[in-house]
């Protein structure tokens, strides 16, 4: 099968790693490129937490948004932290989608 594949960003926080998986697998199997992160710094990945690290991987993240149609906020209890809080308003001010796991109550 060839195809165009629509292209989506995951975000949210970290410590909801188990919803990250599942959203992945769910919108890969509904026809998307998933696009995830690459450590869960509040799941258990020390690594994230060494100096330089994390605002590395904050900024990589932006590119994975660039890269992608669509982000897909993983906001669990509808909690949206400051990080997502700001790749929401990236992605929103390059033009891309924005959809929610659950409704997002702050807009």
């Amino acid at each position: 099968m060839v195809g165009t594949f629509p292209v989506i960003t995951l975000c949210g926080s970290t410590r909801f790693k188990e919803q990250f998986l599942e959203a992945q697998k769910r919108l890969t199997l509904e026809g998307n490129i998933v696009i995830s992160v690459g450590l869960f710094g509040h799941s258990g990945d020390v690594e994230v937490w060494t100096p330089g690290t994390k605002e590395m991987l904050d900024d990589m993240h932006k590119r994975k948004i660039d890269m992608a149609d669509a982000i897909y906020v993983i906001n669990v209890g509808g909690y949206i932290g400051s990080s997502t809080r700001s790749e929401i308003e990236y992605a929103r001010a390059n033009g891309k989608r924005v959809l929610f796991l659950e409704p997002d109550k702050t807009i």
